[in-house]
This record gives C-alpha cells, sequence and structure tokens, in this order.
C-alpha cells in the first residue's frame, strides 16, 4: 500500500517544508528561481522515498509513485489554496517532472544502498543545500536583455507597408492555440502624433503597450521605447480568480523596433524585433518559452500588417 501511516506523514511532511520554503523564496526573498523549480522538486523527489526506504522496504518502481504522487498533490494544493494556475503549472511540469525523477531514483538509492547516508548526515546535507539554494537565488539576479527576431516577407511596396506598420486595424480573433490558454495576445496599434516623440499604443487582449518613439526613419526603420506595460497572461485557475506574483515584472520588455528593407519594388522583408528580460530561473529554460511566446505574438502582428499591406 502506497499510501500507509509511514508514507501520509511523510508527504505531508515534504509538502508542508516545500510550500514553507516557496513562500520564503516568492513573497519574503522576491524570486522565482532555482530554489523554486529546482530545489523543491528535488525535495520532492527525495525526501519521500527516502525517509520511507528507511524504516520500510521500497521498490524503485513505488518509490517513483511516491514522489509523483506527493508532487500531484502539491499541484492540486497551488491550485485549491489559489497560489497558481493551471498554465504556469504546465509551463512549469517538464523541469519540475525532469528534477522529481532524478531525485526519486536518487532517494530510493541511497535508502536502499549497502553505503547509504546516516539520517541525520542526509538531514545536514539538505538543509546546508537548501540554505544555499535560497543564498545562491537572492545573490544571483542577473537578467540578460534577449532580442527576439521575426521575420516576413510582404508583396506590397515599402511605403505601403510602412503605412501599417505605425498603425493596425482590428486584428481577428486568434485561432493560434497559445493564445487561447489566457497569454496575452495584440489586438491593434494606434498612434498619438508623428515622429520621434510621438506616442504608439499597441493594445492587447489585457492592456496596453505604451511605446515612445526613440527612431522614425520613414519607411525603413521605427524604434520605440516600452513605457508601459500590460501583465502577460491571464492566470486560469478552476476555481478561484488569481493574480501570482509573476504576472507584475517578473516579464519585462524593454524597447522594440520594425525594420523595413525593400527587396524589389512591390517586395519588402518586414523584421519585428522585442528585447525583454526574464526574471525567473533557471532562465535557460524560462525563455525556451518566452522566446516561443513572443515568435507567435510578432507573427500575430507581421501576417497581419501582410495581409492588409497584400490587399
Amino acid at each position: 500500500m502506497i499510501f500507509n501511516k509511514i508514507r501520509l506523514l511523510t508527504v505531508l511532511g515534504t509538502l508542508a517544508l516545500s510550500f514553507l520554503m516557496g513562500f520564503i523564496s516568492i513573497e519574503f526573498l522576491g524570486d522565482y528561481g532555482w530554489t523554486v523549480f529546482i530545489l523543491i522538486p528535488f525535495l520532492i523527489g527525495f525526501i519521500p522515498p527516502y525517509a520511507v526506504g528507511l524504516r520500510d522496504r521500497i521498490s524503485k518502481k513505488g518509490s517513483y509513485a511516491l514522489s509523483f504522487g506527493t508532487l500531484g498533490i502539491a499541484c492540486v494544493c497551488l491550485l485549491l489554496f489559489a497560489i497558481e494556475g493551471i498554465i504556469c503549472i504546465a509551463m512549469a511540469s517538464p523541469i519540475l517532472g525532469l528534477v522529481t525523477w532524478l531525485s526519486s531514483y536518487l532517494g530510493y538509492r541511497v535508502s536502499t544502498g549497502t553505503n547509504q547516508l546516516t539520517p541525520n548526515n542526509t538531514t545536514a546535507l539538505l538543509a546546508f543545500c537548501s540554505l544555499a539554494f535560497m543564498g545562491f537565488d537572492y545573490a544571483s539576479k542577473v537578467e540578460n536583455t534577449i532580442p527576439v527576431k521575426t521575420r516576413v516577407i510582404v508583396n506590397a511596396s515599402i511605403e505601403k507597408v510602412w503605412e501599417n506598420v505605425v498603425t493596425f486595424n482590428e486584428i481577428p480573433e486568434p485561432i493560434d492555440w497559445i493564445f487561447k490558454t489566457g497569454i496575452s495576445y495584440p489586438v491593434n496599434a494606434t498612434i498619438e502624433g508623428t515622429g520621434v516623440g510621438s506616442v504608439r499604443y499597441c493594445n492587447f487582449s489585457t492592456g496596453s503597450f505604451i511605446e515612445p518613439i526613440t527612431t522614425w526613419q520613414e519607411p525603413t526603420l521605427l524604434q520605440f521605447d516600452v513605457k508601459e506595460q500590460p501583465i502577460p497572461m491571464n492566470e486560469w485557475n478552476p476555481f478561484w480568480e488569481i493574480h501570482p506574483p509573476h504576472l507584475d515584472g517578473y516579464f519585462q520588455s524593454h524597447r522594440g523596433q520594425f525594420k523595413l528593407t525593400e527587396m524589389s519594388r512591390g517586395k519588402t522583408e518586414l523584421e519585428g524585433t522585442t528585447w525583454y528580460t526574464v526574471n525567473i530561473q533557471p532562465e535557460f529554460y524560462w525563455t525556451i518559452w518566452s522566446d516561443f511566446i513572443i515568435h507567435r505574438i510578432h507573427k500575430r502582428v507581421l501576417n497581419h500588417i501582410k495581409d492588409t499591406s497584400e490587399k
């Protein structure tokens, strides 16, 4: 039986420790980082099979079942206690699952191996690693500015494309699956004024990007800063309306540009670029998602400009 008394107490203790560490990391240290996405799933994977294996015989299959059962309960609790939404849990699930799987195997081997660590040594090591991880999160907040470029070829003159870059009318409702999840998507764009110093408003489903124009080289280059931006998504929770802290400032768009290149008369290359930072670690993992989403946003805008210009 997977969840006997010892197993149940171990799972509850692991969940309590994990939520305490997550609360400290997010609410007090302001970090969605290595502690949340590496250390906590490591503890969820390692502690249950290790603790149970010290007192009772446990198989490798039983270890995996115990660890992933604990992870599943943790995810349900995130929803029930209005801490997170389904989409962000789904985005994090590959890295959570991988770390849990590896640490579950480690917990199984340590608890059943002939050279296993003693409980006191293991507890001290876990405590030391936990503090080290949280301290590393707090001390290393390096935010790299990341460019994302997307290009389309438009069968229209460069002058016509420019007109539809500066402002564009209502884009039809999205059919792209990523925007069905609550991810913010562009709707239209307006502008106040002309030339450098004018203010462009790129309106999204969750609000408006306010973009002061910094370069106006008609009809080849439009550059702008991002003064204000809306939340990146409407997080969905089946039980509550929620607003997790990571929606505010952890993803930040800083500037953007449209570059137009005349390939031949009546044919134009249109390139859109966004420079952004993501303050969620591990950065290499989360930039996979953010780059993918920004490309889809670019494609939605660029294809609309293409369709409008070609008409």
